[in-house]
């Protein structure tokens, strides 16, 4: 488990799409999907895996995971909206997605948000995560490591590796579990409000 620094390394935690990123021009789907693809390479898992496609962005669209598009360009709120959606989807099912960010869309629409600070926002607290999420690996590391030695096999190597798999899909999953409470939440507060 010693290379656990060197993974979390590679994983490009703190690869956002930042507001001084993001062209100040509407920019077409192709532009759209190159800037992501530039972007978020160092984040895929392996060279076959693709960031944004057509199809994805059709998705959203028709999903109405994003607002309207004007004259086939996408506005730097657009921007904002696929990059929130590119980070929700490794956690939440499309619908829970649209759910979330339903209220921003018509937010944007009426002018009634500022999407900007809103965004600058979300990327303070995906930087403070990222510090987070290193300290965390740290004690699960030497947690694991505490639960391995009591095992004492020859086979501790690759023991501890699959405790390690265990303790890291399960916290993942309680946070997904919470954030898919938090949803339904939202969902609950849109069918009163009706």
């Amino acid at each position: 488990m010693e290379h656990i620094n060197q993974i979390i390394n590679q994983l490009g935690l703190e690869t956002n799409l930042t507001l001084d990123e993001i062209p100040k021009i509407d920019l077409y789907m192709d532009q759209v999907i190159q800037l992501f693809e530039s972007k978020f390479n160092e984040t895929k898992r392996n060279e076959d895996e693709k960031v944004l496609t057509k199809t994805m962005i059709n998705n959203y669209a028709k999903g109405k995971l994003i607002f309207p598009i004007q004259n086939k360009k996408y506005s730097k709120e657009h921007l904002i909206l696929i990059s929130l959606i590119y980070q929700l989807k490794g956690a939440l099912s499309i619908n829970d997605i649209k759910v979330t960010l339903d209220g921003i869309n018509k937010m944007i629409v009426k002018e009634e948000l500022d999407v900007e600070s809103f965004y600058t926002s979300y990327l303070h607290l995906t930087s403070q995560n990222a510090v987070d999420f290193k300290e965390d690996i740290e004690q699960r590391v030497m947690e694991v490591k505490g639960e391995i030695t009591s095992l004492q096999s020859e086979d501790s190597p690759y023991l501890e590796q699959v405790l390690m798999i265990s303790s890291l899909v399960h916290m993942s999953n309680l946070y997904r579990r919470v954030a898919e409470k938090l949803v339904d939440e939202l969902e609950v507060e849109k069918r009163h409000k009706k």
